[in-house]
C-alpha cells in the first residue's frame, strides 16, 4: 500500500490546524481509501495554541506528526526542509489556511498515478483582495519574460511531488531555496491543475509588504540577469551620452569663449540625475550580492527544537 505524505507549514493556525487536519483525514477516508497517508506540521515557532494543539493531534493520532522549529526561519525555509523530511511515495505540501482546497488532493493523487512526477495547483482565480491578484498576475508575468528558466505563473507551492523529485531537494543542499523556481527549473514530468483560491478560513495572514518584497527579490535575483545586464548598458549609455555632452560644451565654450556661459544648473541637474541612477543600480546589484552570500555561508535551513512520531531520522543530518 502506497503512503502519501502532507505536509502543512504552520504560524500561528491555532484555528486552523484541527479542523485541517479533520478534513484531509476525511479526503482519505471517502476518495483515497487504499492509500496510508502521514500528515506532517512543520510550525515556525507560533507563539499562539498551534503548537499545543498539534501536540494533541499528535497523540491522538500516530499518524500525525509534528517537527517544532527552534524559531522561525521564513516562509521558504521552513516547507522546504519540511519536504525533505517526508518518507511517502509523493508529498503534497499544502497551506494551513484552508486557501489551498483539500479536495484537490484526490485530483493530485490521479494525475500521479498516471505517471507525473509533479502535480501543480494553478491558480486561475482569487477570493482574496482583487488588487494583490493582479498585482501578483503582473510580478509573474514580468519574471516569466526575463527568467532564464520559464516560470510557473500563479504557483504557491501547493501541489503534489513524487519521491522522486524529493531526493533531488535533499541533493541540492540550497541555503536560500526559492521553491517555486526550483520546480520550473528541475521539474519533469509535471502536470498543472487549475483550482480557484478560497478566502481564509481562519486568523490573518503573516505575509505582508516586505516579505512580499523578499520573495519577488529571492526568485529575481536567482533566476535572472537582466538587473545587471541593464544596469551595465545604462551605465554604458549615459556614459556615452555625459562625454558627448561633456566635448560638445567644450567646444561651444571654445568658439563663443566670451559669451558661452556654463552655468550650474546643467551641471547640477547631471550630478543629481546621475547619481540617483547609480544608487539604484547600487541597491540592485547588493541584491543579487545579499543572495550569493547566503548561499555562501552555507547556514542551516532551520534548527529543530522538537519533532513528534517521527521513527525514520535518516534525513536529519543532511539538512539541519
Amino acid at each position: 500500500m502506497k503512503t502519501i505524505s502532507i505536509l502543512i507549514p504552520t504560524y500561528n493556525e491555532q484555528d486552523n490546524v484541527v479542523p485541517l487536519s479533520e478534513a484531509i483525514i476525511e479526503q482519505f477516508n471517502k476518495m483515497l481509501p487504499a492509500y496510508k497517508y502521514e500528515i506532517i506540521f512543520i510550525d515556525n515557532c507560533s507563539h499562539d495554541n498551534t503548537r499545543a494543539l498539534i501536540r494533541n493531534l499528535c497523540n491522538q493520532n500516530s499518524n500525525i506528526k509534528a517537527i517544532f522549529n527552534a524559531k522561525n526561519f521564513g516562509q521558504f525555509n521552513s516547507p522546504f526542509y519540511g519536504l525533505c523530511q517526508t518518507n511517502g511515495d509523493c508529498t503534497i505540501l499544502i497551506c494551513a489556511d484552508f486557501q489551498d482546497p483539500v479536495e484537490m488532493i484526490p485530483k493530485f493523487v490521479h494525475e500521479w498515478e498516471k505517471g507525473y512526477k509533479i502535480v501543480c495547483g494553478i491558480k486561475t482565480a482569487s477570493k482574496e483582495n482583487g488588487l494583490m491578484y493582479f498585482l501578483r498576475s503582473c510580478y509573474y508575468k514580468t519574471i516569466k519574460k526575463m527568467s532564464d528558466i520559464e516560470q510557473i505563473e500563479h504557483f504557491t507551492g501547493f501541489g503534489l511531488y513524487d519521491n522522486s523529485f524529493i531526493q533531488v531537494l535533499r541533493e541540492l543542499n540550497d541555503p536560500t531555496p526559492f521553491l517555486r523556481g526550483i520546480i520550473a527549473e528541475f521539474g519533469a514530468k509535471r502536470k498543472d491543475i487549475p483550482y480557484e483560491q478560497a478566502k481564509r478560513r481562519a486568523g490573518k495572514t503573516s505575509n505582508n509588504w516586505y516579505k512580499l518584497y523578499d520573495a519577488a527579490m529571492l526568485s529575481f535575483t536567482s533566476y535572472t540577469k537582466i538587473g545587471l545586464r541593464i544596469a551595465t548598458i545604462i551605465g554604458f549609455i549615459f556614459a556615452l551620452i555625459n562625454m558627448l555632452i561633456a566635448i560638445m560644451y567644450l567646444i561651444m565654450k571654445l568658439i563663443y569663449w566670451d559669451t558661452f556661459s556654463l552655468g550650474t544648473a546643467p551641471i547640477l541637474i547631471g550630478i543629481f540625475f546621475i547619481g540617483s541612477v547609480q544608487l539604484f543600480f547600487i541597491g540592485l546589484l547588493s541584491e543579487y550580492i545579499l543572495t550569493m552570500n547566503v548561499r555562501i555561508m552555507k547556514r542551516p535551513l532551520v534548527v529543530e527544537e522538537d519533532r513528534i512520531n517521527f521513527t525514520d531520522d535518516k534525513h536529519d543530518s543532511k539538512l539541519n
